[in-house]
């Protein structure tokens, strides 16, 4: 099918078509049956691995479709962005670089001097114009209206996914709300705990754009309109995962990807508006005058049960979905799970922009086994002595990389993604008084090593190879073959070990 999707239900049938889907006729139970064969799903092999694809990414298995969940005749899609093949697939490229490659070329636009640079510039600006959401007065979204006594969570197969959670928990939420001063609307995926049939939990850290939004309303003495999205387009999914700067409208970012912009209607009980192509809507909204409440446990994406914790309480008024909705949901825990994939493709994707404030910076690279905040490897081109501790320092000041535990700064010819060589260089080039740099600042709310919450230390080190102002030695080469001999045995290789 081409690209864009139109909604959720398009890229599920592109999938099958391409062999990246697995129908489960058998009535699998949401409460843990789903998590353990979604989890055994997320740690196989992926259906398709691109060549030369590091290990770290050639897991995910395929997407699976429950048909049949046990008490609920709505079907559960999970696992769809689980593989370096799908995520890819989801946003129209071949690989997430391709968007990096397009933000590049935006970033890269110079004032123009003359008219004839002006006339060139004028098309470039104007293309971020095409991509801002488009309202729509009917949506698939709205083909069922639940008000009232109607309003019942139960009906969909929301899942419990470890032994020790606190309850079932919606876990691909594309929660709406808008900053109640200036209007701006943020898009975010925090999980929420059910607690009935009409209330769930709403888990924004501290540290989000809804959480400051609550924070906000609380100073009015307003409600906070809330309005929740299940399984919309795979772009506007992606994108509401993605940790934009403060401000930027995340189905205006969706659109650029998409280069088409999302569509969106108007909530029926409150003034937010959602992606038009949603299988789900919940709306309602979060009293800040309310006592918070208890909500968790849950197994999280550190392959660690969090802790119980007091968040506000969603109330909703108005249930919205499709005349057959797809229930859309995700599991986190040990990884490699979906979320890796999310979070690598904006890696990928924000590359670029960490380069305008560090230009030095090559590559980077968040392994699985660190769960995004708990290890960073960055590749530099190395000019001066201490430059390894700039970067440092300069990525502990960007946005969630804030709460890196651990960063390993290498020289710009070492594949970042090759672990096994990240961990030969590191080994080799550090002296540990001279070249690791200790820091404190805030934590990751999920970091249970911290001391204390939100807060601890962090270590940088510098795995690059050491130039005067550094070390007093002279540094050795490495051993390498030269290209020629490498050439010349190439054939005599093929042969002899059968590749």
């Amino acid at each position: 099918m081409p690209f864009p999707y139109a909604d959720l239900r398009e890229f599920i049938s592109a999938l099958e078509a391409d062999g990246e889907l697995t129908r489960v006729a058998e009535p699998v139970d949401p409460v843990l049956e789903v998590t353990e064969l979604t989890d055994r799903m997320s740690k196989s092999r992926a259906a398709k691995v691109p060549d030369g694809t590091p290990d770290f990414l050639a897991s995910g298995g395929s997407t699976l479709l429950f048909e049949h969940p046990k008490d609920s005749e709505i079907p559960i899609a999970i696992n769809l962005f689980g593989s370096l093949t799908r995520i890819s697939k989801a946003l129209g490229v071949a690989h997430p670089n391709e968007i990096a490659d397009r933000i590049g070329e935006l970033l890269d636009l110079k004032p123009p001097r003359g008219l004839r640079e002006q006339l060139a510039f004028l098309p470039k600006l104007m293309e971020l114009a095409k991509f801002v959401p488009r309202e729509v007065k009917r949506a698939p979204c709205q083909e069922i209206v639940l008000t009232g006594d109607e309003v019942e969570l139960g009906r969909f197969p929301i899942l419990k996914c470890w032994p020790e959670d606190g309850g079932r928990f919606i876990t691909f939420p594309l929660v709406v709300t808008h900053d109640p001063e200036s209007g701006t609307r943020n898009l975010g995926i925090y999980r929420m705990q059910v607690f009935s049939r009409n209330e769930t939990g709403m888990h924004w850290h501290i540290h989000k754009d809804g959480a400051r939004h609550f924070e906000k309303a609380k100073t009015r003495g307003e409600k906070l309109p809330v309005a929740v999205a299940i399984g919309a387009d795979p772009v506007t999914c992606y994108a509401a995962s993605a940790p934009l700067p403060g401000g930027i409208d995340e189905l205006l970012f969706a659109g650029f990807i998409r280069g088409k912009p999302v569509e969106v209607v108007k909530c029926k009980s409150n003034e937010l508006f959602v992606p038009a192509s949603a299988e789900i809507v919940l709306e309602g909204y979060v009293d800040p005058k309310e006592p918070l409440r208890k909500e968790g446990p849950f197994g999280d994406h550190t392959g660690y049960y969090s802790g119980v914790d007091e968040y506000p309480t969603f109330h909703i008024e108005t249930i919205t979905h499709r005349r057959e909705p797809i229930y859309h949901a995700t599991i986190v825990g040990k990884p490699p799970q979906e979320d890796y994939f999310l979070g690598y493709a904006t890696t990928r994707i924000f590359l670029p922009l960490m380069k305008l404030v560090l230009p030095e910076l090559k590559d980077i690279c968040c392994p699985p086994e660190g769960v995004f905040h708990n290890c960073v490897i960055a590749s530099i081109e190395k000019r001066y002595p201490a430059q390894a501790r700039r970067v440092m320092s300069g990525l502990w000041g960007m946005g969630q990389m804030s709460f890196a535990k651990v960063i390993v700064v290498v020289d710009a010819d070492v594949p970042v993604e090759d672990l096994s060589e990240v961990a030969f260089q590191a080994l080799a080039n550090v002296d540990p008084r001279r070249d690791m740099m200790f820091f404190e600042g805030p934590t990751d709310v999920l970091d249970h090593a911290a001391p204390q919450p939100f807060f601890g230390s962090k270590v940088g080190i510098d795995a690059t190879r050491k130039i005067v102002g550094e070390c007093d030695r002279e540094w050795p080469a490495e051993i390498v073959m030269t290209e020629d001999v490498k050439r010349k045995m190439d054939e005599i290789w093929g042969r002899i070990s059968g590749v």
